[in-house]
């Protein structure tokens, strides 16, 4: 006879290499799926950089002429010993203008990189305090590059403390729901976002205008692989990875509530410090 022991011991390990390769599998998928949702976005993200950087182009083209004509009457105000000419000093106010477009072209650029780069710093280890509204801006700033020709947003931010989380997976998490409540609206539409704290938590609310939930699938909204979006624009991993980040890895809790033709409002409340860390403490 075996002993009881023994295949006790083996049974534990069995079952820890099954929980690795489960861990393993939902990292991978987790991976995949930002992947994905950075791969719908690149071609607004494209058109976003791409804009400024034209605008940033032509402006230097000109840039180059006029000071190569400011070159010129300078020359010969200073040979004839006269006066600055007037036309040059329209040529320097026009250089000071394009200046200051190209300027707000940078920022622009730098904003659209900046939350990019945010957004693909998905690292499971990385537990510490952010600000949640900052998360939040830089996850509208990606979708907006996309959808902000049809959708307008409105922000309604409280005041929060720093939050301890995993920065990357909530960067995802509230992409997946804010690219879900654009995709929601046919046509023009508005996406709502709040914040506030309640208590040792705080509360998310992303709420669209689009048609809403069905009743005979909402049941069924955060199964992985389930999909109401055509095929090739929904991995059927969106909700379901978005409720294991705020739930399963946070401690929080997700849920929403839906009514056919006025719209979804999906609701988070994730604890502002972790319980790991409380036990430490």
């Amino acid at each position: 006879m075996s002993d009881p022991a023994v295949v006790e011991t083996r049974a534990d390990a069995s079952a820890e290499e099954l929980r690795e390769e489960l861990e393993l599998t939902l990292r991978k998928l987790a991976e995949a799926h930002k992947m994905a949702a950075l791969g719908r976005l690149s071609a607004g993200i494209v058109h976003e950089i791409n804009t400024p950087i034209g605008s940033i182009l032509s402006n230097n083209e000109t840039i180059r002429r006029s000071i190569e004509t400011l070159k010129k009457l300078v020359t010969v105000s200073q040979t004839d010993g006269q006066a600055m000419p007037q036309r040059a000093g329209v040529i320097l106010d026009t250089l000071a203008s394009l200046t200051d477009i190209d300027k707000l072209a940078c920022e622009r650029i730098y904003a659209v990189i900046r939350s990019l780069k945010t957004f693909a710093r998905v690292n499971e280890g990385d537990l510490r305090k952010v600000d949640i509204n900052e998360i939040l801006l830089n996850t509208l700033k990606l979708s907006g590059c996309v959808f902000r020709r049809r959708v307008s947003v409105v922000t309604d931010f409280g005041e929060l403390p720093e939050v301890e989380c995993y920065p990357g997976l909530l960067n995802q998490a509230f992409l997946n729901l804010v690219v879900n409540a654009a995709q929601a609206i046919q046509g023009d539409g508005t996406v709502t976002v709040k914040t506030k704290t309640d208590g040792d938590f705080i509360e998310i609310a992303i709420a669209d205008d689009g048609a809403g939930i069905p009743p005979d699938v909402r049941k069924r909204i955060f199964s992985a692989g389930f999909t109401t979006k055509p095929i090739g624009e929904g991995t059927g991993l969106g909700l379901a990875l978005t409720r294991e980040i705020i739930q399963d890895t946070h401690g929080g809790k997700i849920w929403f509530e839906s009514e056919l033709g006025s719209g979804t409002t999906f609701f988070m409340r994730l604890p502002i410090q972790q319980p790991r860390s409380q036990e430490q403490a």
